[in-house]
């Protein structure tokens, strides 16, 4: 985790100050979206900082969340989107169903009406966060600048630790509530900052676990390893492991980076944008690696082979495949 920066805000900061301050110590350099009504406060402080973020204007709020999403998966970092209240919301649905559905970190910040008029049938009020309660892994409504100290660190967490989208909701008249005339509850804390800094979570399988994968490989001989984007981080170790065992790789959509083409023991893709070889060794294996993979063409996998698969969400093994046990 990095040394905690000093959280103290000045007293003049509003809401939309601190919501920005947190993206730059959050190492956030760009975020993509179009200005608005609503989110005129956020579009302000962005202007104010704009030598340390960078605000990307687009034409289309779909166009921000996948650019958001893209930044994200060709990163590895998060990608921030930003959108006014109403139709810029449901703009950007479809861009973030893409960073859902393909597993990268992005935090949506949408506009809203002043608060008082919220629930009164308002120009342009739609229920933002019921909208995006399937895509988002954290989902919240800030109402002033010393619950977003926190929140705003929260839902950048959860978008990384999930590898998934965050939404934060603004209300207009919320954006410019500045520090001072913020007044914290009797049960809240006005010393809580939040804090900066991730650190995945690792988790290893149990040594007999291990030891039984290792067996299960020394006892074939046609091995093949699919590898799906969880193995991104881990090029070097798939290389290595596909020379120690003679394996070829197919390459699942989302993990074309893993292995560059060229390599002696890449195969190419594999699915309905696949290759010939990928799909021949596919049927001929007899034990099949999934590293990272949640390949959903469910014709292409093998039909009487062994596997092991390593994915850091539990619900996905053997969901596309039958586990050897």
């Amino acid at each position: 985790m990095k040394n905690e920066k000093d959280s103290v805000r000045q007293p003049k900061m509003n809401t939309a100050d601190v919501l920005v301050q947190k993206l730059i110590d959050w190492e956030v350099r760009f975020i993509f979206g179009i200005i608005g009504d609503r989110i005129n406060p956020i579009v302000e402080s962005l202007r104010k900082r704009q030598k340390e973020i960078q605000f990307i204007t687009v034409r289309h709020e779909e166009s921000a969340a996948f650019m958001a999403s893209g930044y994200a998966k060709y990163t590895g970092k998060l990608g921030v989107c930003l959108a006014t209240s109403g139709p810029g919301a449901i703009h950007l649905m479809t861009g973030l169903y893409d960073a859902y559905k393909d597993h990268v970190p992005v935090l949506a910040i949408t506009g809203a009406p002043v608060q008082d008029l919220a629930g009164t049938d308002y120009i342009q009020e739609i229920d933002v966060s019921s909208l995006m309660k399937e895509v988002t892994a954290y989902n919240q409504v800030i109402t002033g600048p010393k619950q977003a100290e926190s929140i705003v660190d929260l839902a950048i967490r959860a978008a990384l630790n999930q590898s998934g989208v965050s939404h934060l909701n603004f209300a207009k008249d919320t954006q410019e509530i500045e520090n001072k005339d913020d007044q914290p509850s009797k049960k809240g804390n006005e010393k809580l900052k939040g804090t900066q800094g991730f650190n995945p979570g690792i988790e290893v399988p149990a040594d007999e676990v291990l030891e039984a994968a290792a067996e299960l490989i020394n006892s074939e001989n046609k091995i093949g390893i699919l590898a799906g984007c969880g193995a991104l981080s881990a090029r070097e170790e798939v290389r290595e492991l596909a020379e120690l065992l003679g394996a070829p790789v197919a390459k699942a959509l989302l993990g074309k980076g893993v292995m560059p083409d060229d390599s002696p023991y890449c195969t190419g893709g594999i699915g309905h944008l696949g290759t010939i070889p990928s799909k021949d060794w596919m049927q001929e294996c007899g034990v099949l690696l999934t590293l990272g993979s949640n390949m959903p063409y469910l014709e292409y996998y093998p039909k009487d082979a062994k596997a092991i698969q390593i994915d850091h969400n539990p619900k996905r093994i053997g969901l596309r495949y039958y586990i050897y046990n």
